[in-house]
C-alpha cells in the first residue's frame, strides 16, 4: 500500500500529550494510507514508549541527545516516503476532518507548498497561527507582544498576526506569509528542494524561515481556517524554561540576521534588542 501522508512528531518530555496527538491522527486518518514517525529527543519522562502502542502504523526513532526540533523533523522526513508530510507538535491534536481539509487546499493550488490549520488553545481561543513576515516591530506587535494586546488595530499588529476576521470572505483558504510549525501540511518535493528545515535553528522560528525560503522559490503558503487543531502551547518546554527562552532569542536573531537585518548596524540593533528581551524574559520566568 502506498502511503499518502507521513506525520512527523518530535517528542521531548511530552508525557501523555503524545498519546492524545497520535490518537487524534488515528481518528482523523481512519481509512487513509498514512504513517507516523515519532523522533524522540532523549526524553527523560518515558513518553517515547507511548509510541509503541500505535505500532506498526507509528515508528519511533530515539536520539541519544536532544538534537533540536529542526534537525529531528528532518530525520523523520528522511525516514518516511509519503508525498505529503504533516509536521505536528506532540502537544497538538488535529480535529476531525482537519487533515482532509488541508490536503484539499494543496490539491486545489499547485503552487502552494504549505498549508496550516486554525490553531486553538485548549479553551477554544484562536492562537493566531497565520502570520506576516517578522520585521523589526514583531517583538512589540507579534502574537504574544503586549502592545498587540493594547493596540490590536495598529497596522503592525494586524500584519503580524492574521485574524480570521481579517479574512472574512468565506474562502476556504487564504495566502499568508507563513504558518505555525505546530501543525502544517507540506509537499515533500518542495520541502526537500529547499533542504528541509534549517538545522541552525535549534527550536523556534524554523517555520517562518522555511516558508520564506519556499516563497523565494515561487511557492506560496495558505491558511485554512476550516481545518482546526488544538495546541497546548509550551508543554514540553516548561521542563527546560530558561533554555527554551534562550533558544527562542537565538533563533530570532538567526532569522533577523538572515532575512531582515541587512547590514551590520541593523544586525547590531537586533542583537541588542533581542539580548535585552531575553534578559527580561529570564528575569521574569516562573
Amino acid at each position: 500500500m502506498n502511503v499518502e501522508i507521513a506525520a512527523i512528531l518530535v517528542n521531548y518530555n511530552a508525557g501523555s500529550e503524545l498519546v492524545l496527538a497520535l490518537q487524534s491522527l488515528v481518528d482523523d486518518l481512519a481509512n487513509r494510507a498514512w504513517e507516523a514517525v515519532v523522533v524522540d529527543n532523549a526524553s527523560s519522562d518515558g513518553s517515547a514508549s507511548f509510541a509503541d502502542a500505535f505500532a506498526p502504523r507509528v515508528r519511533l526513532i530515539r536520539n541519544t541527545t536532544n538534537v533540536g526540533f529542526a534537525r529531528a523533523v528532518n530525520q523523520g522526513v528522511a525516514a518516511s516516503r509519503a508525498p505529503l508530510v504533516l509536521i505536528m507538535n506532540p502537544d497538538c491534536r488535529v480535529n476531525a476532518g482537519a487533515v482532509g481539509a488541508l490536503q484539499a487546499q494543496l490539491d486545489a493550488h499547485d503552487a502552494c507548498a504549505v498549508v496550516g490549520p486554525r490553531v486553538l488553545d485548549p479553551d477554544g481561543t484562536v492562537q493566531g497561527s497565520a502570520r506576516g513576515d517578522p520585521d523589526m516591530l514583531t517583538g512589540l506587535f507579534g502574537r504574544t507582544g503586549r502592545l498587540r494586546e493594547w493596540f490590536p488595530l495598529v497596522p503592525a499588529a494586524r500584519r503580524n498576526v492574521v485574524s480570521d476576521a481579517a479574512i472574512g470572505n468565506g474562502a476556504p483558504s487564504v495566502v499568508v506569509d507563513w504558518v505555525s510549525g505546530a501543525c502544517m501540511l507540506v509537499r515533500r518535493s518542495a520541502f526537500e528542494a529547499v533542504g528541509g528545515f534549517d538545522e541552525g535553528y535549534f527550536m523556534y522560528w524554523e517555520d517562518a524561515d522555511l516558508c520564506r525560503r519556499l516563497r523565494a522559490r515561487g511557492h506560496h503558503v495558505r491558511y485554512v481556517p476550516g481545518a482546526t487543531a488544538v495546541h497546548r502551547v509550551g508543554h514540553s518546554s516548561q521542563s527546560v524554561r530558561p533554555a527554551s527562552i534562550r533558544a527562542f532569542h537565538d533563533s530570532a536573531y538567526r532569522y533577523y540576521a538572515t532575512h531582515v537585518a541587512k547590514g551590520s548596524i541593523k544586525r547590531g540593533l537586533a542583537r541588542a534588542l533581542l539580548s535585552a528581551r531575553c534578559w527580561w524574559k529570564l528575569r521574569n520566568a516562573d
